[in-house]
């Protein structure tokens, strides 16, 4: 039973004309290129960030495996949020900014394709899992990580053009 009133649905590209999820239909859109990039951060103690730094954690370069796992991870979104569409990536960079007086890394996505539809997805899919891999990686020493800030920051390409947190 659908509690969800059409009216409640405006605007929202994923329920049909009755209130039921759907992957949207990009069939009649056009190809451009998509380029979006997010970003996030994980603070923690600074100790933590002074074994990430250093490069003696137990499970190796934690900035290095999480560029890595954030690039799989923007390759696999439509696997993990169910109603998206699985993109043909041409450029997925992750980079990494460590804040030492603050205790945090920072980490930025840019996400970018030829298609149909955006990759605001794939970017913010990336900065999280990047995130959640220092943790992971780190854990053992600082259970009280905390992850935020995580968003998109621009986006450009498709019928709706360029928009950037500034805009």
């Amino acid at each position: 039973m659908n509690t969800t009133s059409n009216d409640e649905n405006a605007g929202l590209t994923h329920f049909d004309a009755t209130g039921q999820a759907h992957m949207v239909d990009v069939g009649a859109k056009q190809e451009t290129h998509r380029i979006a990039v997010a970003s996030g951060n994980i603070k923690m103690k600074p100790e933590t960030l002074a074994i990430i730094v250093s490069g003696s954690a137990k499970k190796g370069d934690v900035l290095g495996i999480a560029r890595i796992a954030a690039i799989m991870a923007s390759k696999r979104t439509s696997d993990l949020i169910p109603l998206c569409h699985p993109l043909a990536l041409t450029k997925v960079a992750v980079d990494f900014d460590v804040d030492e007086p603050n205790a945090t890394v920072h980490c930025r996505a840019q996400v970018e394709t030829y298609g149909k539809t955006g990759v605001e997805m794939e970017a913010l899919t990336a900065v999280q899992v990047g995130l959640l891999t220092i943790y992971d990686m780190c854990k053992a020493v600082d259970r009280g990580m905390v992850m935020g800030n995580i968003r998109v920051m621009e986006k450009h390409g498709g019928k709706s053009g360029d928009w950037s947190v500034t805009s």
